[in-house]
């Protein structure tokens, strides 16, 4: 790690840390408090892999509905309107939206084959993102003069990288330059996240073999051809069994750094909190 100890976190000038888990535990929220306080740089993976790798995909798609609108298609034609995604830090839904849910056409579901395709295009991009990190942490500090850093990872980190490998290149990439910072959920988090999920199911990157297996899985389980398939029912049934699956990547990630967790997290209300949340981190036994 890139921090020894807590000693060695309090003393050290620049900052850098990379927050990972699953989503809706708490990585934003301490970004976003670090940024608004002043002091650190946060750079957020989803909104760079919305902007910088699948905008261009995200704007076509958008295109691609307002073409079947005579009046929106003559305006297209004509250059007459502009047509892109409004993403931000907060609102990733143009991304989302894009990647879309398998199933019934007429229910807003995709052929799974375009599905995995597109799926395939967040995979990379979210790799590429994750590289970029190492040059936006140069850039936060040459242009903006942030010597503090925080990545905000997605929740699909542990499904492009291989957790067990030790030499995993993206992995020992990240953790040469951040310190690797797991935030743990509870039964109770994951219960609450599940029924959150259910209340607004959206979607979300899957790991290819994952999501084949589920797929097969769910066609057989419901008798369903996948044209029938109710897209909102599919991401249901799989997400429980998504963070079933990341729970013990993630574990295997944190051995390259540190563990706090969500309640902690939910104690933070301050870069002086965040320090300190670090620093009893890198002091407790691993």
């Amino acid at each position: 790690m890139i921090y020894d100890n807590a000693d060695d976190w309090r003393r050290a000038g620049p900052k850098r840390v990379m927050l990972f888990g699953m989503s809706g535990l708490g990585k934003t929220y301490l970004a976003s408090m670090l940024r608004e306080a002043g002091g650190w740089f946060h750079y957020s993976v989803d909104y760079r892999i919305g902007t910088r790798y699948m905008g261009e995909h995200i704007a076509d798609n958008f295109k691609r509905e307002a073409m079947k609108v005579p009046l929106l298609r003559e305006l297209l034609l004509s250059d007459s309107i502009y047509v892109g995604s409004n993403i931000t830090f907060d609102n990733l839904a143009p991304l989302s939206t894009y990647l879309g849910k398998p199933g019934d056409p007429s229910k807003g579901g995709l052929d799974f084959a375009e599905y995995m395709r597109r799926q395939e295009l967040h995979r990379e991009a979210e790799i590429l993102s994750m590289r970029d990190t190492v040059r936006f942490i140069d850039r936060a500090g040459e242009i903006y003069g942030y010597d503090n850093f925080v990545c905000d990872t997605s929740g699909s980190i542990c499904e492009v990288v291989d957790p067990e490998d030790p030499d995993d290149p993206l992995l020992e990439l990240l953790s040469e330059h951040l310190l690797l910072v797991w935030i743990r959920g509870s039964d109770a988090h994951t219960e609450e996240l599940v029924r959150r999920f259910d209340r607004a199911p959206k979607p979300m990157y899957y790991q290819p073999a994952f999501l084949a297996e589920a797929w097969s899985e769910y066609l057989e389980k419901t008798g369903a051809v996948p044209e029938d398939v109710d897209p909102d029912a599919f991401v249901r049934w799989t997400y429980a069994r998504a963070l079933a699956h990341r729970a013990p990547r993630y574990a295997a990630m944190a051995r390259l750094g540190v563990t706090v967790t969500a309640d902690e997290v939910a104690a933070v209300h301050s870069p002086g909190d965040f320090n300190e949340l670090i620093a009893a981190a890198l002091d407790r036994p691993a």
